[in-house]
């Protein structure tokens, strides 16, 4: 029993096309595993002969579809009387069967009575994914200003029906961006790209092409092509490293309280290096006198230059000056400040005169600073006021000597996430002294952000900040990918010793805490509730009032449009007036932008308790509009019928027009006019326009190479001539004279492309190296020879044949021609070495290659999925292609056939049943 089962197992190993039956259990009775394609297996039948005679069938094998192949399609099978038998059909599956459930169909005829059966059996095949994109074809050059064309394979390679969607990062696809490919099935997938023909200097560029199914991202395929892009209107990097400097003229106009003046305001502006290493950093302005009353639309005189190399640093003239956070933390003046940094330690200073704050007349710092680790460091510094006229007001507090602050600030990175930060300082004159600090701790984490800052300052401290405290902070935390939660709290200090140029915004203490939700990815709603306190700093005050509110903001974006609603409801205390009432406002905004213009539309009304009157309305509409109608020209334009109070301290614009129009490279003009109101006013209009032209020059400051020249021949190569053919070397232009020699006088030293312009030369001549040619250009004098041949062809047809023992061959496809998708192709590639071709040729149809260059071409063939029944008969070729040779080719592909040896004799194998004894 045991040596008839091993012997069963053997012969099925190790002849699966064999024909053999036994008497066996009923577990064996079929075989319906899932198979791959490609492989050959067998398919067991039961079969039972219940008479008792013995019978004698002739057995047919057939199958539901033509990718299942019975490898023996007839046999005779003798079965003895009341023998239970397992046949086995072996069966090929081809590679090219899908994934389906087939049929495998017994036909049995009894050779003696002609009585038939029919046993069907199912199989499962499975499915195999395997995409495959290859770069077919694609330019090595391209001129700037034309389109990149390129050309992919894509085929599916296993045996499922692939929906695929096609993309490009930095090109378009050619195709629809979703099709559908059937198994086996391949389909030339053409991309593009138009470049810029304003395009400064040669260089390539990348063209990618991905294919994916948006239900298997395992089967990503991206495929890659570069194109070197010549500029036709290159930037000639010319003999001198320039610096950028800008040159304006302003014809300015106001009318300021019922007074017009106006007058002319220049400008000289630069920025770069003064060597082409970069080494000596330099920026300078000088703008003159300001015609009209300053404000926040207009320029200030204004005279400094800026010098920095390596880790040197020095400013001459105005800035605005800084110490530290509480000593002197924005102070507008002429001076100068030096600062000189070593690997782990700097030091420096400055000397200010203010301009705007007229308590002080002079101050003058030094501080060094010494780093820690890379984002830590500890600074400690010295500044030192003096008082004009002997005296400096900070607030309530008259100081009648100079004042000496020192101070010492340090930041500190504990770990990845958490960052601390802070100060002390310290002030003293002859009469009082006073101190400041300021401590800040930042933290920030996948989920949680926060920040927190305290400052506080004695009644006696001269500093920046006088007998007052700040308290800012602010938390995030995001429960999720669409929700979040967010306090914040704000106390403006008091006493800030800001210049005059600016008035003080007024004072705040808010705490303001809510969710966040984004309910679609288009779309977030905001809850906030908390209380506020504005107080007007100015006397008289227009406001002081405390508040309590809650508040609620949707952002949604509708089409092309983004809007947001805002609505506030709160209770107000209003200490001004000494009554109580509501405040409510309900705000609209809505952006969107059509036809290169962004439209910003904005509406709010209000019915407030804050001010003068109890429920108070006010109405505020705008709208903002920016068009751009080309590169050169651009209009916006801006109204807003008024302003809330708060907003006093700064100006504000209620009517704009701003164009702006590039005459030409270089060179380009502003015209602006607005209605403003002007800090610290409420309701008295203000009119300013401006003409500005400005001239933007490149000033050569170091020479950086003396001019080299080009110089060649174009040789006949049996061509009609080689005169009047003009040759591009960058911006420069070359026309050979009747010798075939040109020149190229005054270039600058550098990599070049050498082309010509095919439009000069008969229609099949070609250049006997490849051109566009790469150039490197560094003496003086450089030649570069080449010759002008005729070009050659390469074509060819591809022919089938059904016998490879015979010679004669048809146009006979695979499928019906009507049926494109189902043709077989092969690809074919030329090369010469330099340069290579590849093209997808289906069988039975002609190629060509045309424009080749004379000398060795060898052409190879692939397979591209060839079905394997099919061979090509020669896969490579080699030729010497002479000036004006066609060279014609035959491509064979034959069908190869399949050869089945018969077993002399059946196998059969078997067991005998023991039968109990009665």
């Amino acid at each position: 029993m045991i040596r008839t089962w091993i012997l069963y197992i053997v012969l099925l190993l190790l002849f699966p096309a064999y024909i053999f039956s036994q008497q066996r259990p009923s577990s064996l009775v079929s075989k319906k595993d899932s198979l791959m394609p490609g492989m050959s297996t067998s398919i067991s039948f039961a079969l039972e002969n219940t008479s008792p005679e013995n019978k004698i069938y002739d057995i047919t094998i057939t199958t539901s579809s033509p990718f299942l192949t019975p490898i023996l399609e007839r046999a005779e099978l003798k079965i003895a009387a009341h023998e239970k038998t397992v046949y086995i059909v072996p069966i090929r599956i081809a590679a090219e069967a899908a994934q389906d459930v087939y049929s495998v169909i017994l036909h049995g005829k009894d050779r003696y009575d002609g009585t038939v059966f029919t046993k069907t059996l199912q199989v499962s095949v499975s499915g195999n994914r395997k995409l495959s994109l290859t770069s077919i074809n694609s330019p090595e050059f391209i001129r700037a200003g034309e389109t990149i064309r390129a050309s992919f394979l894509l085929k599916n390679n296993g045996n499922i029906t692939e929906k695929l969607i096609l993309e490009s990062k930095n090109a378009v696809v050619d195709n629809d961006a979703t099709i559908i490919l059937a198994p086996k099935e391949s389909k030339v997938i053409n991309i593009y790209k138009i470049t810029n023909v304003e395009l400064g200097q040669n260089e390539f560029q990348n063209l990618n092409l991905s294919v994916y199914s948006p239900d298997n991202s395992k089967e990503n395929q991206t495929a890659y092509v570069s194109v070197k892009v010549i500029s036709v209107k290159p930037v000639e990097d010319d003999i001198y490293h320039r610096l950028p400097v800008s040159a304006s003229l302003s014809f300015i106009g106001m009318k300021n309280m019922g007074i017009y003046n106006d007058g002319f305001q220049g400008e000289i502006y630069g920025k770069g290096s003064l060597d082409r290493e970069n080494k000596n950093q330099i920026e300078f302005r000088a703008v003159s006198h300001n015609p009209v009353e300053f404000n926040s639309f207009t320029q200030y005189e204004e005279y400094f230059v800026n010098y920095k190399r390596n880790n040197f640093f020095i400013h001459l003239g105005d800035k605005m000056y800084s110490a530290s956070f509480l000593t002197e933390f924005a102070r507008y003046g002429r001076g100068a400040e030096i600062r000189y940094d070593l690997k782990k330690f700097s030091f420096g200073g400055f000397y200010n005169h203010p301009r705007f704050f007229r308590d002080i007349k002079d101050e003058f710092n030094i501080y060094s600073t010494l780093k820690i680790r890379k984002e830590s460091e500890i600074t400690a510094g010295y500044l030192y006021k003096i008082p004009r006229k002997g005296e400096i007001n900070f607030g309530n507090i008259r100081l009648y000597s100079e004042t000496h602050l020192p101070y010492t600030a340090g930041k500190f990175k504990i770990s990845e996430n958490i960052s601390l930060s802070g100060e002390a300082a310290y002030s003293k004159n002859e009469q009082i002294e006073g101190t400041a600090y300021m401590a800040q701790a930042q933290a920030s984490f996948e989920k949680f952000n926060g920040n927190v800052m305290y400052m506080r300052a004695s009644p006696e401290f001269a500093g920046y900040f006088t007998n007052t405290s700040t308290f800012n902070g602010n938390l995030q935390y995001n429960v999720s990918k669409k929700l979040n939660v967010f306090a914040n709290y704000v106390q403006d200090a008091k006493n800030i010793q800001r210049d005059t140029l600016f008035l003080a915004a007024p004072y705040r203490s808010f705490l303001q805490y809510g969710v966040q939700y984004k309910y679609l990815p288009t779309g977030l709603v905001t809850f906030y509730n908390g209380f506020q306190k504005y107080q007007d700093r100015l006397e008289p005050k227009q406001f002081d009032y405390y508040e309590r509110y809650f508040k609620v903001s949707i952002d949604q974006k509708i089409g092309m449009f983004q809007v947001n609603l805002q609505g506030q409801f709160g209770k107000t205390n209003n200490y001004l007036s000494g009554f109580n009432g509501n405040s409510s406002f309900y705000t609209t905004n809505i952006a969107f932008e059509k036809f290169k213009t962004s439209f910003n539309l904005y509406a709010s009304y209000a019915t407030t308790s804050r001010y003068q009157l109890q429920n108070q309305r006010q109405i505020y509409y705008g709208a903002r509009i920016f068009s751009r109608f080309s590169d050169n020209t651009s209009l916006s334009l801006f109204y807003q019928n008024n302003y809330m109070p708060e907003e006093y301290f700064r100006d504000r614009n209620l009517f704009e027009v701003l164009f702006h129009q590039q005459l030409f490279p270089g060179s380009d003009i502003d015209l602006s006019g607005r209605y403003s109101l002007q800090r610290g006013e409420l309701g008295n209009k203000d009119f300013v326009f401006s003409l500005r032209y400005t001239l933007r020059l490149n000033v050569p400051v170091e020479k950086t190479a003396d001019y080299t020249s080009l110089s060649g021949n174009i040789s006949n190569l049996d061509v009609k001539k080689v005169e009047g053919i003009r040759l591009m070397l960058g911006s420069h232009l070359s026309i050979t004279d009747k010798n075939g020699n040109y020149l190229f006088k005054n270039v600058v030293p550098g990599d070049y492309f050498l082309e010509i312009d095919r439009s000069t030369t008969e229609i099949n001549d070609i250049p006997d190296i490849t051109l566009p040619a790469s150039l490197h250009l560094v003496n003086k004098e450089n030649v570069f020879n080449f010759g002008l041949t005729t070009a050659s062809t390469i074509k060819g047809i591809i022919l089938l044949s059904e016998d490879d023992k015979k010679d004669q061959y048809s146009f006979v496809h695979f499928q019906p021609k009507t049926d494109k998708k189902k043709r077989q192709s092969i690809i074919i590639e030329i090369s010469d070495g330099e340069q290579t071709y590849r093209k997808v040729a289906f069988i039975g149809e002609t190629f060509d290659f045309t424009y080749l260059r004379p000398g060795e071409w060898k052409v190879k063939l692939y397979r591209n999925g060839l079905d394997k029944r099919y061979k090509i008969a020669a896969d490579s070729f080699q030729y010497n292609l002479k000036p004006s040779q066609t060279q014609n080719i035959a491509i064979h592909i034959m069908k190869q056939q399949s050869e089945i040896k018969y077993q002399q004799e059946t196998i059969k194998v078997g067991y005998n049943e023991i039968k109990k004894k009665k």
